[in-house]
């Protein structure tokens, strides 16, 4: 029990998350963890309603999210879903213990350089993701289970 799942994917809950990783490790709650979101009540109510019945979604911002980790132990099978390396580094080092990070979606914009179909990074979320490899973080790009993953420093190393 705990954390099962810890993705990046800017569209958050859409249908890739739920109908394939949320069944394949019976996720039974999905924590978004975003301070945008966790301030906007609509956008709230709008993921609540995109995720399967049995499936209890939270939002917190970054910073209540550790705090909460620090005081309460994840009882259920949990998926964390965030927006961006740097929301996961800030995690790791608030001590929100997990060993894996799922890339599943960064989209391309015109100051990020795209390295697959679905991963394109900004400088400062290279710097971010590499700085969580080095924290230990086995980073990988996985749109969804059946695909095999691809490990990040891989990615990276063949743009050096």
């Amino acid at each position: 029990m705990g954390i099962e799942l810890v993705r990046i994917d800017d569209r958050l809950i859409h249908g890739q998350v739920v109908t394939t990783w949320v069944k394949q490790k019976e996720i039974e709650q999905i924590l978004i963890i975003n301070d945008k979101i966790a301030n906007d009540p609509v956008q709230k109510s709008v993921f609540d309603l995109m995720a399967p019945q049995d499936v209890n979604v939270r939002t917190f911002s970054v910073d209540e999210f550790i705090q909460i980790t620090k005081k309460t132990q994840i009882k259920r099978k949990t998926l964390l879903l965030l927006t961006n390396p740097k929301d996961v580094l800030d995690l790791k080092r608030g001590e929100v213990h997990f060993s894996k990070l799922n890339l599943g979606g960064m989209k391309f914009t015109p100051d990020r350089k795209q390295y697959t179909k679905s991963i394109s990074l900004t400088d400062e979320d290279k710097a971010d993701l590499i700085q969580l490899s080095e924290l230990n973080v086995d980073i990988s790009v996985q749109m969804i289970p059946s695909d095999k993953p691809i490990l990040l420093l891989e990615l990276l190393g063949k743009e050096e």
